[in-house]
């Protein structure tokens, strides 16, 4: 008997179509995307704003406007936490000691621009304060008590050098600091300064005579203003302030050494995105861009003017470049 034996050879495998190959590698990416959680978005829980100065300063005021629009726009909460004292390090620190990006610092740039030259040791690297966004400048006022019976700089300048010594001063904080003394030192007068741990604090001796020069935020000052017992004799800023339109700039009073414009921003800690940087500044821009805040902010002494990041590290730059000049002619040099 003759048996006949097929041999079953292994079927080929079936070829895909070559629009599917081709396609197979972008399928794979899919899901692989699709498997990946999407990045959460920001912010996901309530922010922090840390202030360097108290309660009713120029700075205060506006980060509470601007805290109450984006938290409307964020869907979270934005609480605003003043902590003066210890020339801004002490809101300085306490921003960076969270190392978290949702804990912000806001501060007017001359609150440590000057911190190099004033201390012989910093508790932090200014290198490690991350701009995020340009706010506003702050109108810095040059006010005397209305009893002092002078109504310009030029009259300042005569009754200080008729008593030598015998006029006392303060400022805001940081760099503004610096810009007064350097004053003094340009035009030859000898005034004493008064330390204060809250500049705000200082408003209510200068209303009494208790100090002779004070040069704050207008914000701090207003209420003296109105009620006639504090008197501004020059703005520092570069152009005129639109709440003080009758009130000359330093520059145009004679006195250019006490130009100064008082910047305004965020800063975050490092590590923060550059992504969480641009949606700040964006929506920081947005409302900016509201009429309601550019009268509030005008109307406390404030000019707005917003910037992203690179924006507001270029202002930076140039005012610690104005602070390196001034340091100079006190011979001072920064802390390595």
């Amino acid at each position: 008997m003759i048996f006949s034996m097929r041999v079953r050879r292994p079927r080929a495998p079936a070829l895909l179509p070559l629009p599917i190959v081709h396609a197979l590698p972008a399928l794979l990416i899919l899901s692989s995307l699709a498997a990946t959680p999407a990045a959460a978005a920001w912010p996901e829980r309530p922010v922090r704003f840390i202030v360097t100065l108290g309660v009713g300063s120029g700075v205060d005021i506006g980060a509470r406007m601007f805290a109450d629009k984006l938290a409307q726009k964020w869907k979270q909460p934005v609480v605003v936490e003043n902590k003066p004292g210890g020339d801004g390090m002490l809101a300085i620190t306490t921003m960076l000691a969270a190392k978290d990006d949702h804990v912000l610092l806001v501060t007017p740039v001359s609150s440590f621009t000057a911190h190099p030259y004033f201390h012989d040791r910093l508790p932090y690297d200014p290198k490690d304060l991350i701009p995020i966004a340009r706010i506003s400048k702050t109108v810095v006022a040059v006010s005397v008590p209305s009893s002092l019976g002078v109504n310009s700089l030029k009259e300042l300048e005569a009754l200080a050098r008729a008593k030598p010594g015998q006029l006392n001063w303060t400022t805001a904080t940081g760099f503004t600091d610096f810009v007064f003394a350097g004053f003094l030192h340009t035009v030859g007068l000898k005034m004493e300064k008064v330390p204060y741990k809250n500049p705000v604090s200082a408003v209510s001796d200068l209303a009494e005579g208790r100090i002779q020069v004070y040069m704050p935020a207008y914000a701090i000052v207003r209420p003296q203003v109105e009620a006639g017992k504090v008197k501004v004799l020059a703005v520092t800023n570069h152009e005129r302030a639109p709440a003080l339109p009758n009130i000359p700039t330093a520059i145009e009073a004679g006195y250019p050494s006490l130009e100064f414009d008082g910047l305004v921003g965020l800063f975050g800690p490092p590590g923060i995105s550059d992504t969480v940087r641009r949606t700040i500044a964006e929506d920081v821009r947005a409302v900016a861009s509201d009429p309601i805040i550019v009268e509030k902010m005008t109307a406390t002494g404030q000019i707005v003017a917003p910037g992203d990041a690179a924006e507001f590290a270029a202002s930076i730059a140039q005012q610690r470049a104005q602070v390196a000049a001034v340091a100079k002619l006190f011979g001072n040099k920064p802390v390595k």
